[in-house]
């Protein structure tokens, strides 16, 4: 479409043009129902069967193990900081937790409301500008879990081995999942807010491993337990039914494309072509330490503040969203997950380059 622009933003991401049209009748009129999807009963058999067809494409496509629940919740991934802490600790119970950006920081705080923490690493005083080797840290024997963001959205930064420890890994993949294959015994938990690779705002996907759901203490309130929406199957109340069947849309287009390891080649491609870009000049500056760079996030900045205001104004004049760095860091970021185009990265380093002749 002529008309469409290039979202480098961090989140609502970009989606899929063929998803967003598809979703687009659906609002109005699903299935040819009369009735549009946002208006129909979570309870009804068209309902149930969208949001079969979403866990069984997630499980098919990500490899889910069979003991393992596929949850879709409400209250974003925030709400998670807090829901994994409730569910798995308590009082004398201790977790570890690698503090590497803003959102392993949010989480240390709600977890300390629910038990003991180890903060095992930090990398604040640089700024987060990398994230540690296992080497740099030591889990506690009595540590109920470790708990890490596997990809950093303001920092730019990204876990590119997972710890390996006898400890159980609980694990934020807001921004990273469905973008490469994971090995699943090594993690009790994954969630992820859907509205950067896998769907709209609305909805955080949990998968949970079956023997981790019967730990909650008994003061926790019902909305709260992992146990109350694994018995129902997401439906003990009304569930984020737009973003379900978006995440069900993009799964099959992931599917289509053929699934995540035709996705990890695309983002490594699209990632290198901007690094290189950012390296092939002082003008430039990457953020993360070269082992750390994601492939999700490219964050960078220029000479001073002034260029870098200059330089977000005049792309987004150009079509490119969403490039202004986070409030609290500052500076430039490109984010590119699966569904954005390798055109747009292309058209991006031919600005840039454009900017530094001109500037």
């Amino acid at each position: 479409m002529p008309d469409r622009i290039f979202n480098f933003s961090a989140g609502p991401g970009t989606l899929p043009l063929e998803v967003l049209q598809q979703a687009a009748k659906d609002v109005v009129n699903f299935n040819d129902k009369g009735i549009g999807l946002i208006e129909m009963s979570h309870r009804s058999k068209e309902f149930v069967a969208v949001a079969d067809e979403a866990e069984a494409l997630l499980r098919e496509i990500l490899g889910v193990p069979d003991n393992f629940k596929v949850l879709f919740l409400q209250g974003g991934a925030s709400t998670q900081f807090a829901m994994v802490p409730m569910n798995l600790l308590g009082p004398g119970k201790k977790a570890t937790y690698l503090n590497t950006g803003v959102w392993a920081k949010k989480a240390i705080k709600e977890a300390k409301f629910f038990g003991d923490v180890q903060v095992a690493y930090s990398s604040e005083e640089s700024t987060f500008n990398h994230v540690p080797t296992p080497d740099d840290y030591q889990v506690d024997d009595d540590s109920e879990y470790l708990y890490l963001v596997s990809n950093n959205t303001i920092y730019g930064t990204q876990f590119h081995q997972f710890p390996k420890t006898d400890k159980m890994l609980v694990c934020d993949m807001s921004s990273d999942i469905m973008s490469k294959s994971l090995d699943f015994s090594e993690f009790g938990i994954i969630f992820a807010g859907a509205q950067k690779n896998m769907g709209p705002a609305g909805c955080a996907v949990v998968i949970i491993r079956d023997d981790l759901i019967g730990r909650t203490p008994e003061n926790i309130p019902t909305m709260f337990r992992y146990k109350t929406h694994a018995d129902k199957g997401s439906m003990f109340n009304t569930p984020p039914c737009f973003s379900i069947h978006v995440i069900g849309l993009v799964l099959k287009w992931l599917k289509k494309m053929g699934g995540l390891p035709v996705m990890e080649e695309m983002n490594r491609e699209k990632a290198a072509l901007l690094y290189k870009a950012i390296d092939a000049t002082d003008f430039y500056r990457g953020h993360a330490e070269v082992t750390s760079r994601p492939l999700m996030n490219v964050t960078f900045n220029l000479p001073t503040p002034e260029l870098e205001a200059k330089f977000v104004q005049e792309a987004t004049a150009e079509g490119f969203d969403g490039l202004k760095g986070h409030r609290s860091v500052g500076g430039c970021r490109a984010s590119i997950y699966n569904a954005f185009p390798r055109e747009g990265v292309h058209k991006l380093i031919s600005f840039m380059q454009k900017f530094e002749q001109q500037n």
